[in-house]
């Protein structure tokens, strides 16, 4: 990861209909070095095949999406949430131990959104703290971050009642820093007048799990789960945030993460060809210039 392109992952969602292979090796074809995996995807192929597949690729491992969705009162459902979370821990584990150096062994976590019949949006946070407490044992023994993905609140009454990277940190502060860590994902933080300052603080505490990137335009899609873009394709100020976030000394890989059914509708490869397009003129370009104000 020593030049700013080498560290583009390509998180698989913006391939979505591409099968694991295909997947693993488009991203290779195209001389990229990372990649992000879906549970979904790992799963079709059982782990042990997915985890040969891509020891096999010789690309690195930059996470796993997803855990989470634990935001439901105690009971069966959350039993399931929980197990189905520890075992996602495992997958993890086996990804980056199978990836090729310099993987790492992180899950992202979407908390889940207001429960059924609720209006007790704090009440779902406290869940989520719980579900942390929990969970981090299996983390730590794992050698597994639990990475926490704020969403934009207008997911947070059916996926994420974490809305902000503040939110995020706060329930992060009481574990340690390897077990807990945040997402910075600029589709869903851009628009917080806080954000500077958070992610100051979350590289303080050395809390940046990932950091993923993609673009806001408007009008969004009637589904505004499929609302994201490449990046240079709206609004959100790259320059600023990749700046602030490796000034908060994140080092890692910077995944593209696009759910956009035109761009699910493209061939993979050239999606791929589009996306380091809009990652080296709007992310890369930015990185390793750090003098004066982060922000412009």
């Amino acid at each position: 990861m020593s030049t700013p392109n080498g560290r583009l992952s390509i998180n698989q969602a913006t391939i979505k209909y591409a099968p694991l292979a295909d997947a693993l090796r488009v991203t290779a074809d195209a001389g990229i070095t990372s990649i992000g995996l879906w549970r979904d995807s790992v799963q079709a192929a059982s782990l042990p095949e997915a985890g040969r597949l891509l020891a096999d690729s010789g690309l690195r491992f930059s996470s796993l999406c997803r855990g989470g969705f634990f935001t439901v009162p105690e009971g069966r459902a959350r039993r399931a949430a929980m197990d189905d979370n520890r075992r996602a821990i495992e997958e993890a584990a086996h990804l980056a131990a199978s990836g090729a150096p310099g993987s790492v062994a992180v899950l992202v976590m979407v908390a889940g959104g207001i429960p059924q019949g609720s209006r007790d949006l704090a009440g779902a946070r406290a869940m989520v703290q719980d579900a942390l407490a929990e969970l981090v044992p299996d983390a730590e023994a794992a050698g597994v971050t639990l990475a926490l993905e704020p969403l934009h609140p207008m997911y947070a009454s059916d996926r994420a009642v974490i809305s902000t990277l503040k939110q995020a940190l706060d329930l992060s502060a009481p574990f340690s820093p390897a077990a807990v860590g945040v997402v910075v994902d600029t589709f869903h933080v851009w628009w917080d007048p806080e954000l500077f300052p958070q992610i100051e603080r979350a590289g303080a505490e050395g809390r940046i799990a990932s950091y993923q990137v993609c673009d806001w335009t408007t009008p969004l899609a009637a589904d505004v789960l499929l609302s994201r873009h490449y990046p240079g394709d709206g609004v959100i100020d790259f320059a600023a945030i990749t700046r602030a976030v490796q000034a908060a000394g994140y080092a890692g890989d910077i995944e593209v993460e696009l759910f956009n059914q035109d761009i699910w509708d493209t061939p993979p490869a050239e999606a791929v060809a589009r996306t380091v397009e809009g990652y080296e003129a709007h992310v890369a370009a930015h990185l390793g210039h750090l003098s004066g104000d982060l922000r412009r």
